[in-house]
């Protein structure tokens, strides 16, 4: 793995970041070895970041610097192409030790996927070779004032043989740490399309205004676009995306899922070391130690098997995806996937709620101490499993099973 400096980057909001030269993962294997290794090194101050909302920079270019960002590069053009089952996996792996670290690349993920829909050759190799050299997308995707998350106000505007937009986005998780930064507009027929700007260029600009109580170091807060020039070649068509049958919805949802899981199990993980090293028995439980309380037994072993499942059935889920690779797809592969995805989004959303909220209950009044920092857990489980209601997921299952309705197509289904 390239080196990369131990002292903390600081980037003012218009500049781009330095780009750290990348590894080349090979193979399935080799990636998830790395999410480990990461993983090992990003839990290890995640307590301290969250409590000084210290933002990762140095952990981000490590990520970069490990090859991680590159994975899902076809091979054709020298990536891994890695499975949907090892993108999962190395999303929970580093979201156990730090989710705001394993947040902070979903949106990366989610644009090269759909490069490989709706990109050119052209596209597909120019960003494709970026990637592959270390450099991360970030997000420009909702706004913040508009009737729902699907509505988009900012336009291309015609301007010689270009365009430009203007336009304030907000929940732009990596953003901040991006080389490119892809943001959602609509053309001159209504259309979305998808619009990749360079960080730093002119009209470019990203405010660390993110003031959520969880996932604090995402940075996922506001770019600003003013009259910000767009080339021809840096426009995908994203509306073909939602037009055709494709996994673009399922694809996202499986990410979120498997940050999910990488909660819970970072929950359920620093409560059994609580119980074991720092916990008192309850009086009335007769016993020496804290995990000979029967009661905390069973609810320890039912955190367990909800987790679990929850990991059950994102394999599952991302095993369904790979199981669709070089098909063609119709309305009913997709709506299917759509099912498979929630089943597992819905079940990671309870198991992460409860196992940030479990903790304290079982672990006793010291858990809440601030110098343990175990309150990020709930608190980023509730704040991460916000991105869409976790109700709708029951009912799309409910309402596919009983009058099969398919889910509507789009990015949280």
């Amino acid at each position: 793995m390239p080196h990369v400096s131990s002292t903390t980057s600081s980037q003012d909001r218009d500049e781009a970041p330095r780009l750290v030269p990348a590894a080349r993962i090979q193979d399935d294997a080799q990636a998830v070895e790395a999410a480990h290794a990461l993983a090992a090194d990003f839990a290890l101050g995640a307590a301290q970041r969250d409590r000084e909302r210290a933002l990762p920079w140095r952990e981000i270019e490590r990520y970069s610097a490990s090859g991680l960002g590159g994975i899902t590069v076809p091979r054709e053009y020298g990536g891994a192409d890695v499975s949907h089952v090892t993108l999962a996996d190395v999303f929970r792996i580093i979201s156990a030790a730090d989710p705001s670290l394993g947040q902070i690349p979903q949106n990366h993920f989610g644009f090269l996927n759909l490069l490989r829909l709706t990109g050119s050759p052209a596209q597909q190799r120019h960003y494709y070779e970026g990637v592959l050299a270390g450099r991360r997308l970030g997000n420009a995707g909702p706004e913040r004032h508009t009737r729902h998350a699907r509505d988009i106000e900012a336009r291309l505007v015609a301007d010689g043989d270009g365009y430009r937009v203007s336009g304030r986005k907000f929940y732009s998780t990596g953003a901040l740490f991006a080389h490119w930064i892809p943001a959602k507009v609509l053309d001159g027929e209504g259309r979305l399309v998808t619009v990749v700007f360079e960080r730093g260029a002119p009209g470019v600009s990203v405010v660390d205004d993110w003031s959520s109580f969880g996932q604090r170091t995402t940075a996922s807060g506001t770019v600003l676009l003013d009259n910000a020039r767009v080339e021809a070649g840096s426009i995908l068509p994203a509306w073909r995306a939602q037009q055709a049958p494709a996994l673009q919805g399922p694809f996202a949802q499986l990410m979120q899922a498997a940050i999910d899981v990488g909660i819970a199990e970072g929950a359920l993980r620093d409560t059994v070391a609580f119980l074991r090293e720092r916990s008192r028995p309850w009086v009335e439980a007769n016993v020496e130690r804290a995990t000979q309380d029967p009661y905390v037994i069973a609810d320890v072993g039912q955190l367990y098997i909800d987790l679990h499942a929850a990991q059950a059935l994102l394999t599952e889920a991302a095993q369904f995806l790979d199981d669709t690779r070089g098909r063609t797809l119709d309305a009913d592969d997709v709506a299917t996937a759509s099912i498979v995805v929630a089943r597992a989004k819905a079940v990671s959303t309870e198991a992460a709620l409860a196992a940030g909220e479990k903790l304290f209950e079982l672990s006793g009044a010291r858990a809440s101490l601030a110098e343990f920092g175990l309150d990020r857990h709930w608190r980023n489980a509730r704040v991460h499993t916000l991105h869409d209601p976790v109700r709708w997921k029951y009912h799309a299952v409910g309402n596919y099973l009983l009058n099969g309705q398919r889910p509507n197509r789009h990015s949280w289904i």
